[in-house]
């Protein structure tokens, strides 16, 4: 991998961490892991499915993750389902 992507990867990433930030704490306990931890090591669509949460509102997301209602979009259920399996696993 050449210094330029490694350095885009990095300011890319950088911009996630920061996007992931929410004005909920509630969010960002379940966000910053997830991408600190899972993030790298998502498929192309789940990084993607990611990126589209991260442009939900955070009342919808809080409603998500405290499982108060189920986003309509599969892709974001399915992302809301995996960040929920990792701190609620079976």
């Amino acid at each position: 991998m050449s210094e330029t992507n490694t350095s885009q990867d990095h300011t890319e990433f950088h911009r996630l961490w920061w996007h992931s930030r929410r004005g909920m704490l509630e969010l960002d306990v379940l966000l910053l892991p997830f991408l600190e931890e899972a993030y790298r090591d998502l498929s192309a669509e789940d990084q993607a499915r990611y990126r589209k949460l991260l442009s939900c509102e955070d009342t919808d997301m809080f409603e998500w993750f405290m499982q108060r209602s189920k986003p309509e979009d599969p892709d974001l259920r399915h992302i809301v389902d995996m960040i929920l399996n990792r701190v609620q696993p079976d």
